[in-house]
């Protein structure tokens, strides 16, 4: 099986001024989430939630700067690395991924040779 990273875009402002039902009906849609992947049978490595986009420091060219590099209305939130047989079965599974506010951008992981 392949690896795919799936990164989960949304608006943040959205979060910010949701309520703790709307913060509660997220992590039941994760947590079912999880449950899924296995009916599909896929693997989630790892999964995990960042922090907002204000505690980003961001470095080019050796200058580093408070933030993110680009102001956007959906920023990177999280992410899922998980295991799917190709990228179909990788879609298949992304599409079930929550991102109430946004949405996600499935990537293969790189493999190098052992050279």
């Amino acid at each position: 099986m392949a690896e795919y990273l799936i990164l989960i875009f949304e608006d943040e402002n959205a979060y910010a001024t949701a309520t703790p039902d709307v913060f509660q009906q997220v992590m039941d849609a994760h947590n079912r989430f999880a449950g899924q992947v296995g009916e599909k049978g896929g693997k989630i490595i790892e999964g995990r939630a960042l922090q907002p986009t204000s505690t980003a420091t961001t470095i080019r060219n050796d200058v580093v700067t408070d933030g993110p590099f680009a102001e956007t209305k959906e920023a990177l939130g999280g992410y899922y690395l998980i295991e799917a047989r190709d990228l179909d079965h990788a879609l298949e599974i992304a599409k079930l991924t929550p991102a109430r506010f946004g949405g996600v951008e499935v990537r293969p992981i790189m493999v190098f040779d052992n050279a």
